[in-house]
């Protein structure tokens, strides 16, 4: 300690002051990154429409810290700690006037108990300054503002000419800087007893210096501005990300429902001459079984609903192949409330039938299997029929859209977490497997 304090004093004012900036800068940065991790404040964030309650809670989660700033440099006299200026404007200028007010009220009350009595009033005045501009200028030019507005100062200058009161990032830049004079000029007249300013152990500081101070203010003011609107940006991408899945899943539904319907329509119309009867129950069924699609807007449904389709589709399919088919359930009770994506299974019963049970000549039987495995759901569907040569196996998986549709959906949503095998042996059946992660009912994709 006593190294650190010998240290302090080797520095001269000068340089004492350019360090006390800039750890006033990762002060002011290390708050607003530990502010934008907590939900609730990354919310008020993202959303313009706030209301009074959200208001209040931006106010005291930036206040608050601010104003032990305050006390810790009346107290332990550590100056970088002072974010009052800045706090007030930024708080004005994201949340409205009243925001910046309260927070300026609450950053002056501490000095103001130690004498400076301007300290209060200014700060108020600084709040109201970041919510007037606020209510002037367009929100999202408010975003745009960043540590590098400097960069591009001359185009700005030129936007402002041209537009004849445009260029908001120029004003935008114009507001802290001329804050800071203020404080700089009222300090110089009033003495640091009554305004803490940056600088006041220099007696008059130069321009060179006045211009750092400056500098210091405004990134003081960019900073926090550029980390929260990258969190904006972040939960708008998540966000996008979420409607180009959801778009995905609702293609790769929209394929397979006509592909089972030209099947199915198929079937149909090879019973009309020769078992018409049978074939107008098949519609009926058809008809049930489509209007229950249509209901269904969600990409996810349990299983026990998932398995409530399949049977209505089994009861196509045992009409049209009669005693032959046979269908046999295996399904966990503790499965049934597990969520799956829908119509996901109707694919492989399709094709075990087609596949597996079409070309045998006595009846078959298909098996549906759930259990589970370590928080992983497993579902078979497995036939007794002629099964595939080794080298054919790979075949279903790849051609054809029942098996593919699966297999993209299950890629889509669950990406490298799913598994979907398939196993077979000639003469004795084909077995396909679905290995999933286990869902909630709370993350469902609806349209």
């Amino acid at each position: 300690m006593a190294r650190m304090l010998d240290g302090a004093r080797a520095l001269s004012a000068d340089q004492f002051l350019l360090t006390t900036l800039i750890v006033k800068l990762a002060v002011m940065a290390v708050l607003a990154t530990m502010l934008v991790r907590y939900r609730r404040f990354r919310h008020i964030l993202i959303f313009e429409r706030r209301g009074w309650l959200d208001r209040l809670v931006f106010t005291l989660a930036l206040g608050l810290p601010l104003m032990a700033g305050v006390t810790a440099r009346l107290l332990l006299n550590y100056k970088a700690a002072d974010l009052s200026l800045e706090g007030s404007f930024i708080a004005g200028l994201i949340a409205g006037p009243y925001a910046g007010a309260l927070v300026g009220v609450l950053v002056g009350v501490p000095a103001g108990i130690a004498g400076e009595v301007i300290a209060l009033p200014f700060a108020v005045g600084c709040g109201f300054a970041g919510g007037g501009l606020r209510e002037a200028c367009p929100k999202e030019a408010i975003w745009q503002f960043t540590p590098f507005v400097f960069i591009d100062l001359h185009k700005h200058v030129w936007g402002m000419l041209r537009k004849l009161g445009g260029g908001w990032q120029l004003w935008l830049l114009l507001a802290p800087v001329a804050l800071e004079l203020l404080r700089q000029a009222l300090g110089a007249r009033f003495g640091v007893a009554r305004l803490f300013y940056p600088g006041a152990d220099l007696g008059t500081p130069s321009p060179l210096i006045t211009l750092v101070i400056v500098l210091a203010t405004v990134l003081a003011v960019a900073t926090p501005i550029k980390i929260w609107n990258s969190a904006r940006i972040e939960h708008r991408l998540q966000e996008q990300e979420k409607l180009l899945l959801a778009a995905k899943i609702e293609a790769l539904k929209s394929q397979i429902n006509p592909h089972f319907l030209f099947n199915t329509l198929t079937s149909i119309s090879s019973l009309i001459r020769s078992q018409p009867e049978t074939a107008r129950m098949l519609i009926n069924k058809l008809s049930g079984l489509l209007r229950r699609l249509l209901r269904s807007q969600e990409h996810f449904v349990t299983l026990r609903e998932e398995m409530e389709s399949i049977d209505e589709y089994l009861d196509i399919e045992v009409i049209r192949f009669g005693p032959k088919l046979r269908v046999r359930k295996e399904i966990a009770p503790e499965t049934v409330d597990v969520v799956v994506p829908s119509m996901i299974l109707q694919p492989l019963v399709e094709n075990a039938i087609k596949h597996g049970l079409s070309r045998k000549v006595d009846s078959g039987t298909i098996t549906l299997r759930s259990w589970r495995d370590q928080a992983r759901l497993m579902i078979e569907v497995e036939d007794d029929g002629m099964g595939f040569l080794l080298e054919r196996l790979e075949q279903p998986m790849t051609s054809g859209i029942g098996l593919a549709n699966v297999r993209e959906r299950l890629r889509v949503i669950y990406g490298a977490t799913y598994q979907l095998t398939l196993a077979s042996e000639p003469g004795k059946g084909t077995r396909a497997r679905i290995e999933i992660p286990e869902l909630t009912v709370a993350e469902r994709i609806t349209a």
